[in-house]
């Protein structure tokens, strides 16, 4: 029992480091610090160790320590990590994941914290999007949008000129998918496994934007032409043009690279990020190219989901994690974890630094131009959309990309969801 009891002192105190949390290093007088991290490429954790090195080496009195996580485990993560007080200080997320927890109260409100230069710096269409209750629950960083890449060399044997408009409707991607598919090679390929952030994002390019939202975040779905007209594409593109690898729509955003390099599909379409493996991937020889914007009839908007930077509102050191928060927000840092990313910055003057770092590299032009148009869309302020996503959108995308649901079930899949969560 003795010993029992022994090895609990000891093993407690570090749970609690390790799941999260700050501490105060009483000998020592510093402050410790935890962010959770959320990147995946190599480029971006390295670039957000050096950003975390380079603060700890300049401020020995508060030091953060890096948790790693993933986009698809931070939700469930942080819901345990709340409900037993042991949150990161800085939460790194996305902003369609937040609107649950805020409304809960386990999110800062960084109203007094930030900087007047921050505040400035950044466009305020994104700080409405992190604002809920008037309470600004988090800082905007990176954006990314949904691009058509396309194989130049491909396009050019088939005898297709690329697209000089300033934005591609869809209709004309799918008359391009349609030119370039042959026997042996289909026009277009898109990952879509886990597709409902990209239809949600897309949809504003008619009009879609499924949520009325109250200032509560309680909603209100509506799933009409707007909101089903780019999964009407996709399904168009599968079952009446044949221009679409209907594998591609199995397989995950990364999955369709190597297809792509592979000369399976001759276009493919996929979130700005994936710029960064074909940069770094591509096989000898191969060249891509970015096409114009994607429109609909309501031009080529599409929604703004920011990732984000928040502290958590049990941290007992919110003062010190907004000293780090501005840190690195600085324009050298989110430029760089812009360029190691391949997304659009929201701070202005992170934008403006990218763009000077990039200005020799053509495929930034058209990944940056796309951003422009990113607006704010009702979903991510919906409390309950991560759980109406996984349970009902994604699913009911799955279903109708694989045929097995009609146009008329998948409105009414989504919609009766909505509605079984929202009574709960």
């Amino acid at each position: 029992m003795k010993r029992r009891s022994t090895l609990a002192a000891v093993l407690v105190p570090a749970l609690a480091v390790a799941l999260g949390g700050c501490t105060s290093d009483a000998s020592a007088g510093r402050v410790e610090l935890t962010f959770l991290s959320v990147a995946f490429q190599d480029a971006t954790v390295e670039a957000t160790d050096d950003i975390i090195q380079s603060w700890n080496e300049a401020h020995p009195d508060i030091q953060v320590t890096v948790l790693q996580s993933n986009y698809d485990d931070v939700h469930d993560q942080l819901v345990t990590q709340f409900q037993s007080n042991t949150p990161a200080d800085l939460i790194y997320n996305e902003a369609s994941d937040l609107a649950g927890f805020a409304h809960q109260g386990y999110l800062a409100d960084l109203s007094p914290l930030l900087s007047e230069e921050l505040r400035e710096d950044i466009p305020e269409k994104y700080w409405d999007i992190v604002t809920i209750d008037d309470r600004v629950i988090a800082a905007p960083t990176l954006v990314q949008s949904y691009v058509v890449f396309a194989n130049t060399k491909l396009l050019s044997e088939a005898g297709v000129a690329m697209p000089s408009e300033t934005s591609l409707s869809w209709s004309s991607l799918r008359e391009l998918a349609s030119s370039l598919t042959t026997e042996s090679r289909y026009g277009v390929g898109w990952g879509l496994r886990q597709p409902a952030s990209a239809m949600m994002n897309t949809a504003l390019n008619y009009g879609g934007t499924f949520f009325d939202v109250d200032s509560d975040g309680s909603a209100t779905i509506e799933v009409d032409d707007a909101e089903l007209a780019v999964p009407d594409q996709v399904h168009g593109m599968l079952f009446e043009d044949g221009s679409m690898d209907p594998t591609s729509v199995t397989q995950s955003t990364a999955e369709v690279v190597p297809g792509f390099f592979a000369g399976d599909y001759a276009m493919f379409i996929g979130a700005s990020y994936l710029a960064q493996q074909l940069t770094e991937g591509a096989p000898e020889g191969f060249s891509f190219s970015v096409l114009p914007p994607l429109a609909g009839d309501r031009g080529a908007a599409q929604a703004a989901n920011p990732q984000t930077l928040s502290i958590a509102a049990q941290s007992p050191h919110q003062a010190e994690a907004a000293e780090f928060l501005e840190y690195f927000m600085a324009a050298e840092h989110i430029s760089r974890l812009g360029q190691s990313d391949w997304l659009r910055p929201v701070p202005t003057s992170a934008l403006e630094h990218l763009e000077q770092a990039t200005a020799e590299i053509p495929v930034w032009r058209p990944l940056l131009e796309t951003g422009a148009d990113l607006v704010g869309a009702p979903f991510t302020r919906a409390l309950d959309y991560p759980q109406w996503k996984l349970q009902y959108a994604t699913p009911g995308l799955q279903k109708y990309f694989a045929g097995s649901l009609s146009r008329e079930e998948l409105a009414a899949f989504w919609s009766d969801g909505w509605a079984s969560i929202s009574d709960q």
